[in-house]
């Protein structure tokens, strides 16, 4: 081949590939501007900084408890595994995700939920792995969640509308009674850690917003957003009318796996390509069922 030949097939190929990491940035669920009320909510460095201390706090005494996993622990151990996928991607969301000092950490106690406070700091509670029987997929689609309500600052935001509205006290003072909702019925020494912490319930948009950027994540973490359609049929089948301390504070139901449903061709494509599959011919989802009562 000629240089100048070459020199044509190098930059076309350039080109296609630009073309390429373009497309894989642009596909997906849309990305949009974060709330303005966020500046209402507090600075972000003294956001980030009362989380930090809330959670080290948190840990310290579950630790006194010996109600933290180690770091040995086999289901830990996949937590962080399914952390490691989603974290580079979590700059689409929101750049400052770079800086964060990612943390995964497992509590002990059958409660039946998990959070991520603002700084990437994420803890899972065992009774959510075990009594949902979850499959990778599905923790990936629980933990993209849980990332997106931090990747959003939902929770800054929600601190901004209470000071528009005059509704509620300032967050920052309370930033870890806002994600430490436990079950009461629960009396195990790592649930009891949280027992006088308030949930604080992100309106059905920062709902619907997380699920999505979390459908997201997984997706091109090469986890099957179909997943997500699952757990929540988990979640349902649990409580039975009992709501859970997940779903204290994450409304579900069918309007939010309609949500999901009317979304998933955004999303089917992304998880395919990340997985080396045709996006038209994909093999079903299989979950696992319920443990038996």
């Amino acid at each position: 081949m000629k240089k100048p030949e070459l020199k044509t097939a190098l930059l076309a190929l350039v080109l296609c590939t630009s073309a390429l990491s373009l497309h894989a940035q642009n596909d997906g669920i849309p990305v949009t501007s974060m709330s303005r009320l966020r500046g209402l909510g507090g600075d972000s460095r003294q956001f980030d900084q009362q989380s930090k201390l809330q959670y080290d706090q948190m840990l310290n005494e579950a630790h006194k408890k010996d109600a933290v996993a180690t770091d040995r622990n086999p289901q830990l151990i996949r937590l962080r595994a399914i952390a490691k996928r989603l974290i580079p991607f979590t700059t689409r969301w929101n750049p400052d995700a770079a800086k964060w000092d990612w943390q995964v950490n497992l509590l002990r106690s059958d409660t039946v939920n998990a959070f991520c406070m603002p700084g990437g700091r994420i803890a899972f509670y065992n009774g959510i792995l075990t009594k949902l029987n979850l499959t990778d997929d599905e923790v990936a689609m629980v933990m993209g969640h849980e990332i997106a309500h931090a990747l959003r600052e939902h929770a800054r935001e929600q601190a901004g509308k209470n000071t528009v509205t005059n509704v509620g006290a300032r967050i920052l003072g309370a930033l870890g009674s806002a994600y430490f909702g436990v079950d009461p019925r629960l009396g195990d020494a790592a649930a009891g850690i949280a027992a006088k912490g308030a949930a604080l319930t992100y309106s059905r948009g920062d709902e619907s917003e997380a699920d999505l950027v979390g459908m997201d994540l997984a997706a091109r973490a090469g986890f099957d957003p179909r997943a997500g359609i699952a757990l929540w049929q988990k979640m349902g089948a649990v409580s039975k009318g009992a709501p859970l301390p997940f779903l204290s504070t994450h409304p579900s139901g069918s309007r939010r796996i309609e949500d999901m449903n009317k979304n998933m061709h955004l999303v089917l494509p992304v998880y395919a390509r990340a997985k080396g599959l045709d996006p038209n011919n994909l093999p079903p989802y299989h979950t696992i069922a319920l443990p038996r009562s």
